[in-house]
């Protein structure tokens, strides 16, 4: 193409898209970058495009943190970007700022090269290294295995409590040590029975660990078993009055085989379990009325 040709081209761009002012800059204008955040990085893109009013391929996005959910709700991060619109890197007005006397006539040695600045995102956060040589699941005690996951499941809940171990032939006992116990144990007990429960799945890596791993804290489980024994001898007490049966509410299996041990030497009363799923009722009733259930 002459010189004549691309002064024609840039002639015709000034005079419909651009401004000859000094102070207006052409293809390189960019917004001021903004800082988002959301609950994923998803959403905060999807902010940053509403803000701009253009769609995401137009915008530079920079990764500023990739949030977090926590653990059961607690300790959760917002994610957070930096978003800007793509911006091509020209300012033609310095680029081709030319003496009014030779407008007329110019030569281009070179042909116009737009550059587009292609986003890059920032790398994840590095996450602590881990071994090359893991030891076999088998290597490990259960009682270590199962204190190693208690510890990153409170790490993870921000918290820094110590850890003990208790182990007998039937049961691995974690007590935590610290202030943090109404959080931990929750409604009922709930937090702490969650907690129990993913310990006890992650750690059995094999059939043969027949062990079960109770997790306890400001001996919640110690209180929780005297009440439980009152209760069961409270109500043991009612059947054999009334002659009938008595329902105690949802339980979980460790608070139910508390009532069935604490009734178990009672010749005049049976206790029976009722329900699917984690959570059944028990049911205590006059032995006569359970020898002519299994009779019938």
């Amino acid at each position: 193409m002459s010189s004549t040709g691309y002064l024609t081209t840039f002639s015709a761009l000034d005079n419909s898209t651009i401004s000859t002012n000094k102070h207006n800059r052409i293809l390189g204008a960019e917004m001021d970058a903004i800082e988002i955040e959301a609950k994923n990085i998803d959403e905060a893109i999807g902010k940053a495009c509403q803000e701009f009013n253009v769609p995401r391929e137009k915008l530079n996005i920079e990764i500023i943190s990739e949030g977090s959910t926590g653990f059961l709700g607690l300790g959760s991060k917002k994610a957070k970007i930096k978003a800007s619109i793509l911006s091509l890197g020209i300012d033609l007005e310095s680029a081709f700022d030319l003496p009014k006397e030779e407008k007329k006539e110019v030569e281009l040695s070179q042909p116009l090269t737009i550059k587009k600045e292609i986003p890059v995102a920032e790398p994840s956060p590095t996450r602590p290294a881990i071994s090359d040589k893991l030891e076999e699941p088998s290597a490990v005690p259960l009682a270590q295995r199962a204190k190693t996951i208690l510890e990153g499941i409170l790490t993870r809940m921000h918290l820094d409590f110590p850890i003990s171990i208790e182990e007998t032939s039937d049961t691995i006992l974690l007590t935590i040590n610290g202030d943090g116990g109404g959080l931990l144990i929750g409604k009922r007990g709930q937090n702490l029975d969650a907690i129990q429960y993913i310990v006890n799945k992650a750690a059995m890596k094999t059939p043969d660990e027949r062990k079960v791993i109770i997790i306890d804290t400001e001996s919640y489980r110690k209180r929780r078993a005297e009440s439980l024994n009152a209760l069961a001898r409270e109500l043991a007490e009612k059947v054999k009055k009334t002659r009938k049966p008595v329902t105690v509410g949802h339980m979980n299996a460790h608070d139910r085989r508390i009532i069935h041990l604490a009734l178990q030497n009672d010749d005049a009363i049976v206790t029976r379990s009722r329900g699917e799923g984690e959570y059944r009722k028990i049911v205590i009733l006059p032995a006569r009325i359970a020898t002519r259930e299994s009779r019938s």
